[in-house]
């Protein structure tokens, strides 16, 4: 039985694999065990004692550190980010379908916080806003700070799906008598709706885990990123780690439930089709 040689190619893909989910996963299943640690345990291995202590810990008073106001600004303004981003990229993915005057310069300068660094991005809205005599916040500062760098990905998204998208679908509906709204509701926005999805996702996550750009617009309280830094130089105990794992936990949580969403309304379009 002749077997199929592998080329050298294969190989050199196969460790640069190999080596990043290392790095991927590595360090993060590091830190979920660790926050079994028993009552005694330390920050490093090896594991005095297995337990749920830590985990319970997160939901008593802390010393230092404010793990559920924190998360409730972050997952407040995760959801805040989500939904503009999904509308402001859909319109904009609408009203590109068509050149029109100044459309070129407009999109390179949506595009353009990409490549500006996140740190500058974040001082800078943070002075325009103390300058003008408003104080930084994670719901205003924070929140424009964010879409700066979920916009554009969501944006670019769209872009691509409207740029595969077949205009026929719309001209059958029109054919048939559909007015422009009833095209757009009952034949666009069906088809499109996985990927508003994604970018929906795309933009919560981006927001949720957001450091750089929050760091100098947040104003007097913290998001979840910033409490978890902060906690960094200060706790020294497995709750940062108990802490970690819930967190990495709810981020799967949501990507799953995105993804199941995503299918259940491919199957329903596939029904219809």
């Amino acid at each position: 039985m002749n077997r199929e040689k592998r080329s050298l190619e294969f190989y050199v893909l196969a460790i640069f694999f190999t080596i990043f989910v290392l790095f991927l996963y590595g360090p993060l299943s590091a830190v979920i065990i660790l926050s079994f640690q028993g009552p005694d345990g330390g920050l490093t291995f090896p594991l005095n004692g297995v337990s749920l202590h830590w985990f319970a810990n997160l939901f008593e008073k802390q010393a230092v550190g404010d793990f559920g106001a924190s998360f409730q600004r972050s997952l407040i303004l995760g959801v805040m980010v989500m939904i503009v981003t999904v509308v402001v990229s859909l319109l904009a993915g609408l009203a590109f379908r068509r050149r029109f005057r100044g459309s070129t310069f407009l999109f390179y300068a949506t595009v353009a916080s990409l490549v500006v660094p996140s740190i500058i991005i974040s001082l800078g809205i943070g002075v325009v806003f103390q300058q003008g005599g408003i104080a930084p916040a994670w719901y205003s500062s924070a929140f424009g700070a964010h879409l700066t760098w979920t916009l554009p990905f969501g944006v670019l998204i769209m872009f691509a799906v409207f740029n595969r998208f077949s205009p026929a679908y719309e001209e059958a509906a029109r054919d048939l008598g559909a007015s422009s709204w009833q095209t757009f509701r009952h034949v666009v926005l069906p088809m499109i709706a996985p990927s508003l999805i994604g970018v929906g996702l795309f933009g919560f996550t981006l927001s949720y885990d957001e450091f750089a750009r929050t760091l100098m617009t947040s104003g007097t309280y913290n998001t979840l990123p910033l409490e978890i830094y902060g906690m960094t130089t200060n706790v020294t105990t497995p709750v940062l780690y108990a802490l970690g794992t819930v967190t990495t936990l709810f981020s799967f949580t949501i990507i799953l439930l995105a993804l199941a969403v995503m299918i259940m309304l491919g199957r329903r379009q596939a029904k219809k089709s």
